[in-house]
């Protein structure tokens, strides 16, 4: 379901999956994930980078209709909950920010978020939708989870297959039918400091 006036507006044309996609509220509350598809999100989630191949990154999910889901729904701010509760799966997601000797993973939420947005690609190309959520309570989303203490969750990802945003308020309607803005690249530059000229006196 592509909707051409979401389609970014690029200096430069775009893969079709980078230029198209963009995070719905509107999802399908009669839609399930298959076991294939769920499989393949969390392949290309699995061959992102990370550093010295770390590979940090945990993911627990919760298909719609089960008590995973019930209570990863209930950890979700009141504003994510009126809308995220039709999508398919929820999908939390956690950095396992300190290995299982104590040394510290800095690198962990970077590589995390790798992962992430190779699974959203893969979602865009399996005609699926995805919606990435920072509004949740983490000391619940943490209990949740079965691991070893060292997780630390970054983001809950409603997976979903997107419908008409009539089903939705009329305010996350407007929401979802105004036009994707973005800074300009001019904005997002940063200059570097030259280097010294070492004293050769």
């Amino acid at each position: 379901m592509n909707d051409p006036a979401k389609t970014a507006t690029t200096a430069e044309p775009l893969h079709p999956l980078l230029a198209e996609r963009w995070s719905p509220r509107a999802f399908d509350p009669e839609h399930q994930l298959t076991e294939r598809q769920t499989t393949a999100l969390l392949e290309a989630a699995r061959w992102a980078p990370s550093a010295g191949n770390s590979q940090p990154w945990r993911f627990a999910v919760a298909h719609r209709g089960t008590p995973a889901h019930a209570g990863v729904l209930d950890a979700l701010d009141r504003g994510n909950q009126v809308w995220a509760h039709a999508a398919a799966a929820l999908i939390v997601v956690a950095a396992q920010s300190v290995t299982a000797d104590g040394a510290t993973r800095p690198w962990a939420a970077y590589d995390t978020g790798q992962a992430v947005a190779h699974l959203s690609v893969q979602a865009q190309h399996d005609g699926l939708a995805v919606h990435q959520m920072g509004g949740f309570d983490r000391g619940r989303i943490a209990t949740l989870l079965v691991g070893d203490g060292t997780l630390t969750p970054l983001t809950v990802v409603a997976v979903g297959r997107r419908v008409d945003a009539g089903r939705l308020d009329e305010t996350l309607a407007a929401r979802e039918r105004a036009t994707r803005q973005r800074l300009p690249i001019t904005d997002l530059l940063l200059s570097v400091r030259p280097a010294p000229v070492p004293d050769r006196s």
